[in-house]
């Protein structure tokens, strides 16, 4: 079963601009099915899972580019990185728009790859899972921002999700194949996305040699979801040193498991934290290995609100991302611990959102609000994102927004 995806207009753009594309993301996202259905039956394929195409690739690249001619689509295309500059001979020799579509799972060193052979060739797009609205078959293009107008539009045409509802969403998480097949087995499956990541991903990247220090490293980061990083708590967690985790976090947000959010911050504000926020991007992910094992389980938890903060962050930056937007997207704290979860800047505005797990929405709970006024900056329309079922206005510009809305 196909699920539109938000992003397919942002691909037909991009591809018709460059003579190569490359679409990245974490495994299991649908980067595969996304470009076949794209491209229906005008383009050849051939994946670099293949022993035997991957062979080929490597040892005589001209020969594959000859046997596999454009329009085609070459999946995993990390695994042949000596294939792309004879790519770039190849788009150089006959220019055509949307010749070559590449995939690949591994950008932390593919991306070195393409831009140092195909700069100024190729589009690059990332893939991020399922957000609310596909899943919903509402996959709308355009970016989260909270105006009034937009808000009361959501409002109009979304249904209201109760809070166990959405906590069932959030505990099977974002990755396609669990979403098309809800009675699968999630721990398998989980289990064994967390071996093919760990066996054929991280091995090669990270060098590591003991696979139970990466899988005790992946459940310390899903652990600490929407909390400021801190380097050495989780490295005397983990127990290897701090730079061994500087390192694993650059693979974890290069390959799109994580998102490192950057404090908002301008030469007026000297007194704002300057460490990032860690949200693990799949919530479903973030609860197999945290070891919940029901939506009851993970809704009554202490880190609830947590993982719905992660949640949120991620459906707000699929938002921008599969619109074809940069994702202008912050949080704010200061040294007297005033925070506000999400700042979205946008036309010269930032604009504000709190997140809260409860149905009773309150002025009080955005009283952080107050704080941005240091940063001299316009305001736009900001918003408590809460369990609620209505959308209300609870302050001036400031709306109570139930999570269906996203």
């Amino acid at each position: 079963m196909y699920i539109q995806r938000t992003i397919e207009a942002h691909v037909a753009r991009v591809s018709s601009q460059f003579p190569v594309f490359l679409l990245t993301g974490a495994r299991q996202v649908g980067k595969t099915t996304l470009l076949h259905h794209v491209a229906g039956e005008d383009r050849r394929y051939v994946t670099l899972d293949d022993p035997l195409a991957r062979s080929l690739a490597n040892e005589d690249p001209r020969l594959f580019l000859a046997r596999f001619p454009p329009p085609v689509l070459i999946d995993e295309i990390q695994y042949a990185p000596g294939l792309l500059p004879f790519l770039k001979m190849a788009v150089d020799e006959a220019p055509r728009k949307g010749a070559f579509w590449l995939t690949g799972s591994q950008p932390f060193h593919l991306m070195r790859g393409v831009s140092e052979s195909l700069a100024g060739r190729v589009g690059i797009v990332q893939l991020h899972g399922l957000s609310q609205r596909e899943i919903l078959g509402d996959a709308v293009s355009e970016p989260f921002v909270p105006g009034d107008s937009f808000l009361k539009e959501r409002a109009s045409s979304c249904q209201a999700a109760g809070p166990m509802e959405l906590y069932r969403r959030i505990f099977m998480g974002s990755l396609p194949a669990l979403v098309a097949e809800p009675h699968m087995d999630r721990e398998i499956f989980f289990g064994s996305y967390v071996q093919t990541y760990l066996q054929r991903d991280v091995r090669d990247l990270a060098r590591v040699g003991d696979e139970r220090s990466f899988l005790r490293f992946l459940r310390a980061v899903a652990a600490r979801t929407a909390q400021l990083l801190n380097l050495a708590d989780l490295a005397r967690d983990v127990d290897v040193a701090p730079n061994t985790v500087k390192n694993w976090l650059s693979i974890l947000e290069a390959s799109g498991i994580i998102l490192l959010l950057d404090p908002y911050h301008t030469n007026r504000t000297k007194r704002l934290v300057k460490a990032p926020k860690l949200h693990f991007l799949d919530s479903g992910l973030c609860a197999y290995l945290n070891r919940w094992t029901s939506p009851e389980t993970l809704e009554a938890g202490a880190m609830a609100g947590a993982v719905l903060e992660s949640w949120v962050v991620a459906e707000v930056l699929k938002s921008f991302r599969h619109a074809g937007r940069d994702a202008p997207l912050y949080f704010y704290r200061d040294r007297d611990r005033r925070e506000v979860d999400l700042l979205i800047e946008w036309d010269g505005l930032l604009h504000p959102l709190e997140i809260k797990r409860t149905a009773t929405p309150r002025r009080d709970h955005v009283r952080s609000f107050k704080a941005l006024a240091k940063l001299d900056l316009p305001m736009g329309t900001g918003g408590l994102l809460n369990l609620s079922k209505d959308l209300m206005p609870l302050a001036d510009h400031v709306w109570s927004i139930p999570l269906g809305l996203l």
